[in-house]
């Protein structure tokens, strides 16, 4: 990857994953704006989509806030091709691109990523032919830069690198949480990566939103040592802390979380010695924590015969430790009002194979069955 890229200062990028809406289900595109608006000014470029966002409403949004707005020079596209969902065979696989360069006007791409390789899917990159197909793409000038994001076990990411050492990034789930969960292997994968000289863009810095308003012991070992620093400020101050990193993601919801990250990121100081030591007391505690740990990406969700809202239904099995029982009652009724419910599974595995957090799913849907009876 080239100096320019590796030099960026400026470490918070836009994800388009998690955008606010309206009412209806619409994406609240003048928000939208005013939250792009606000990461130019303060001297973001990095606006990180994907072809299976929002059925393609997260591109559109990029294009319609950014792209016909903004010159070409002045922000950079990241978007991801995904063989495992909304594609059937190497033709419609490859199509994605095509379709992401029309959805988001962008005229080429600056990041290009095949998208969360994980054991149960990353073959499907090589049976697709995809791999060439990116090389051939940058060869055209579509892509400036390739790379991929990665939700597996460390043996497969050496095993990729070592396979494809074309590859310019990786793009990892990384938080404190995650530092040495042996399921997602935040550590271990991240020291792959320095091993080979590839850069990593952070994913999930906030895991999903769950550092944003974590357990209330760690919001305190957290205030204890700054009061006045969001919870969702420690958790993305940590992750660009680390060596190597090309870019941390954040999924922003509206334009006071733009604000709050702005307010930290715009003038970046890493972790001090005393903040680390808070963060090491802060994962201590989340190791005690028994909560569900579904960042509620709904990767889950795509194919599930039943359309059980998965992760709703953790959502409020997280609640319920704190709730009184008729309310949880109550919630788990709304989540799965003509969905639907956890006692439907058929434990046919899609969903566990989709997750990246390497969840057990039906097991862990067992445990909402008691939740299946009127408030």
């Amino acid at each position: 990857m080239g100096d320019s890229a590796r030099g960026n200062t400026f470490k918070l990028g836009f994800g388009l994953m998690r955008l606010p809406r309206n009412d209806d289900g619409s994406i609240d595109l003048p928000q939208v704006c005013r939250m792009a608006d606000r990461f130019l000014e303060a001297g973001g470029t990095y606006f990180d989509t994907a072809y299976v966002y929002g059925s393609g409403d997260s591109e559109r949004a990029l294009k319609a806030a950014v792209v016909d707005r903004y010159p070409r020079d002045a922000y950079t596209v990241a978007t991801k091709l995904c063989a495992w969902q909304q594609c059937h065979d190497e033709q419609s696989a490859k199509q994605q691109f095509y379709t992401s360069l029309e959805r988001t006007g962008a005229g080429y791409f600056d990041y290009y990523l095949l998208h969360a390789l994980q054991r149960s899917n990353y073959r499907k990159y090589d049976e697709y032919r995809l791999w060439d197909f990116v090389k051939d793409q940058k060869a055209k000038g579509l892509i400036r830069h390739c790379g991929f994001s990665f939700h597996g076990d460390p043996e497969l990411l050496e095993e990729l690198l070592s396979a494809h050492p074309e590859t310019e990034f990786v793009q990892l789930q990384i938080n404190y949480a995650d530092w040495e969960n042996p399921g997602v292997a935040s550590r271990r994968n991240w020291e792959i990566c320095a091993a080979h000289g590839k850069p990593v863009v952070i994913m999930e810095p906030v895991k999903g939103g769950i550092l944003a308003d974590p357990i209330s012991a760690v919001k305190e070992a957290l205030s204890s040592v700054d009061p006045d620093a969001s919870c969702a400020s420690w958790a993305i101050r940590y992750a660009a802390s680390l060596e190597g990193i090309l870019m941390v993601l954040s999924g922003m919801s509206n334009l006071a979380q733009m604000e709050d990250n702005l307010s930290y990121m715009k003038e970046f100081r890493p972790l001090d010695q005393n903040e680390q030591l808070a963060i090491r007391r802060a994962q201590e505690l989340l190791d005690a924590d028994r909560a569900i740990p579904c960042t509620g990406c709904r990767y889950c969700t795509e194919g599930c015969p039943k359309s059980i809202p998965i992760p709703d239904i953790f959502k409020v099995l997280n609640r319920r430790k704190g709730s009184p029982e008729f309310r949880t009652i109550r919630e788990y009724s709304i989540v799965t009002q003509g969905k639907g419910k956890a006692g439907d599974c058929v434990q046919c595995g899609q969903c566990e194979a989709a997750c990246p957090q390497q969840l057990p799913i039906p097991r862990l849907l067992e445990s909402a069955k008691a939740l299946e009876r009127n408030p």
